[in-house]
């Protein structure tokens, strides 16, 4: 059985992450999205909720399944055991950052295989940080978030009182 990992902040995810985890599942049998815990970075969800919208996102399909992790990448795919690592490049400037990840990891674990998948050309421009920035000035996001967990986005928007 083939399987990858596809990690991230996923704060929150985007239909660009959806989009990424749906190519994967046509290369793999199963799609580990890892929830990605940085201790130095302050999120705008926690990592609980941003592993309930991710799980609610793919709960139809169990070839997916999703997780929440502290560490570096090539941990996580230890502990998933396997080395495909996917990541979804929307322009040069991720290219770049991905590239320096990559040859990073590689040191630490020369068995890891780096997949990059572009963005569809209608996400290039959708980042987490897009939507963060929309929810901040009361703009419309809503053709950045899933459908099936744009509500409880916006329920867990609401919460933290922007």
């Amino acid at each position: 059985m083939k399987k990858c990992v596809f990690s991230g902040t996923f704060d929150p995810p985007t239909v660009g992450h959806q989009k990424i985890i749906e190519t994967c599942l046509k290369l793999f049998d199963e799609v580990v999205a890892a929830v990605m815990v940085n201790p130095d970075k302050e999120p705008f969800l926690t990592a609980e909720e941003r592993r309930e919208l991710l799980e609610k996102l793919f709960a139809d399909d169990k070839r997916v399944k999703v997780i929440t992790f502290q560490g570096a990448a090539v941990d996580v795919l230890k502990q998933e055991n396997t080395e495909f690592y996917v990541r979804g490049i929307r322009n040069t400037t991720d290219l770049e950052y991905e590239n320096a990840n990559h040859y990073a990891s590689k040191k630490l674990d020369d068995g890891i295989i780096t997949l990059y998948i572009p963005a569809e050309q209608e996400n290039i421009h959708v980042s987490s940080s897009l939507v963060k920035t929309h929810v901040r000035f009361h703009k419309d996001y809503s053709d950045y978030i899933p459908e099936k967990i744009r509500g409880d986005f916006e329920r867990m928007a609401e919460k933290k009182n922007v």
